[in-house]
Formats: structure tokens, sequence, C-alpha cells
């Protein structure tokens, strides 16, 4: 497999278009937006500089990477030639299936369809193919670049070739693939979230700050970063559709999202993205300073 797409140019598909065209993949990036790519195509450019600036690598691979990378605009251009696409469009089931009905139809008989999707059943996604048999989950984790974790989903039809050819693929990207199996969450997001969402309970039941919720994880857990503030830079809506999937897949009471993690989404305030979360970020990503509505 040396032809690569990758559908989305968002925070994870540059990241996984990056990390592929820096391996020496030829990748299609493609986006509904030409803004949208030209933002993605700015992301990789920056995100090399700063390997570059850190000695990672030199100007000649950076140059190399950014050649490897074609933006596209026609899905059924960009995805005629690829052995494997990787999709990582938003975390919406209506737009995912209409995706891999696309890619379906575009892509030729024997390419691998990845799903990039952090909840959404690799099985439901399959089964709007006819190749159940080649599509895979592919949950890369951000920032892509740096983080060594693919975990792999294995559908209900996934195949055994399919799962060795994408572990391959993955340790030619110097990622670690591990392999699960196809129940809401996986296993990242099923203990990540609820602890995620048991944090903004403890906030919303006012047993203590965000400050100190965040502090208490991160010195007495060794958690390089408070659950408060990883929902921000996650993003709240992401959270909060994640719980969605949790607490419809299981039907169990324990996975319902906290109101006050509802209502901020409703209300706009959806982490880092926007400005605002848990935590103020007008002065920047890196701010410590606590959203007003908090103190």
């Amino acid at each position: 497999m040396q032809n690569i797409a990758v559908i989305g140019a968002g925070t994870m598909g540059n990241g996984i278009a990056h990390v592929f065209a820096q391996n020496g993949f030829k990748v299609n990036l493609i986006d509904i937006s030409q803004a949208s790519l030209d933002r993605g195509i700015a992301t990789i450019d920056k995100n090399l500089s700063r390997q570059v600036a850190k000695g990672g690598i030199d100007e000649a691979a950076k140059a190399a990477t950014l050649a490897n990378i074609t933006t596209h605009t026609d899905s059924k251009s960009g995805l005629a030639t690829a052995d494997l696409v990787v999709e990582a469009a938003t975390e919406n089931v209506d737009l995912k299936l209409k995706i891999f009905r696309d890619m379906d139809e575009f892509c030729k008989p024997e390419a691998i369809l990845a799903s990039n999707t952090s909840s959404i059943s690799l099985t439901l996604i399959a089964a709007a193919t006819k190749r159940p048999e080649q599509v895979i989950g592919m949950h890369f984790m951000n920032p892509v670049p740096v983080m060594k974790l693919v975990e792999i989903i294995r559908g209900y039809a996934t195949s055994d070739a399919t799962t060795a050819a994408v572990v391959e693929m993955s340790k030619k990207l110097s990622k670690v693939p591990v392999e699960c199996n196809d129940y809401p969450g996986f296993v990242a997001n099923r203990i990540l979230m609820p602890m995620i969402n048991e944090a903004i309970i403890s906030l919303f039941e006012g047993v203590a700050g965000v400050k100190e919720i965040d502090t208490i994880m991160k010195l007495g857990m060794a958690h390089p970063m408070g659950p408060l503030k990883l929902a921000d830079f996650i993003g709240l809506d992401v959270c909060l559709s994640i719980m969605k999937v949790l607490h419809d897949g299981f039907g169990n009471s324990k996975y319902a999202p906290c109101p006050l993690l509802v209502n901020m989404v409703r209300a706009g305030k959806l982490g880092a993205k926007s400005g605002e979360g848990f935590y103020d970020y007008s002065e920047g990503p890196k701010s410590e300073t606590v959203s007003s509505q908090f103190t």
C-alpha cells in the first residue's frame, strides 16, 4: 500500500496526512472546502517547521513531506488510486455513513477503508459498504505527529488479512498499533470519557473547583493534564458526542452526560477551539485562567 487518501483536513485529518507523508507515502488529502484544505496544509507546514526547529528533521525532509501531499475537493478523483483510505470527518454517524458509501463506490475493489472514529460502531459503518471485511478502525491520538498509539478496531466482519495489513501499516508510521473489538467507545474512550464526565460531575456538584480537580488528578495520578483541561482540548462537543454514544450503546445510566456538559455545549462553550470552556483561552491555548463562570 503506497497510495493513501485521507478524508477531512481538520485537526485529526491533517495530522494523519502529515505522518503518512513524512514516512514516504503519497497522500491525497480530501475535503469539500478548499479553505479547509489550505488551513490543513498550513498546519502541517507549521508543525513540520516546529520539527525542524527542534532538530528532528531538516528542511529537505520538510519539503519532501509537503511534496507528498496533494489536495482534492473532488472525492472521486481523490479516492480513485488509493490503496488505503482513512476517514477523519466530524464524529457524526450520518455523515460517516454517507462518506463510506462514497468511498465504497469510488475506491478500487481491493482498497481498505478505515475510519478514525473515536466511538462510532465500525460494524455499523461497514454495513454501509459492499466490502465490510475491508473496513476497519484506525483511531489515531491527538496530536497525531506526536502520539504513538493507534487503536485498531475490528468490526464484526473485518478480516484477519485487513487487520494484519493495517497493523503493519501503522508500524511503518512508527506508531504502536493495539487491537480491540467493536463495542461503544472501544477501549480508549470507554475509559477516558467517563473519567472526564465524572470530573465535570464533581465540579457540577460543588465537590471542588476547576483548578483543584485538575491539580489533584495531575499530582495524585501523574496525569500530564487534568481532566477538565483535557476536555477543553478534545472539545466539549466531542466529549458530549462520545458520552451519548456510550449511553445509547450500553443503555446504562452511569454513561449519562453531566447536565453541565450538555449546557456548556448548548451555550457554545466548547473549550480551546471556541476560546472558552472550563478555562479562558483569550490569552492563548496555554492559559491557566479558569473561566469566569466557575470563579
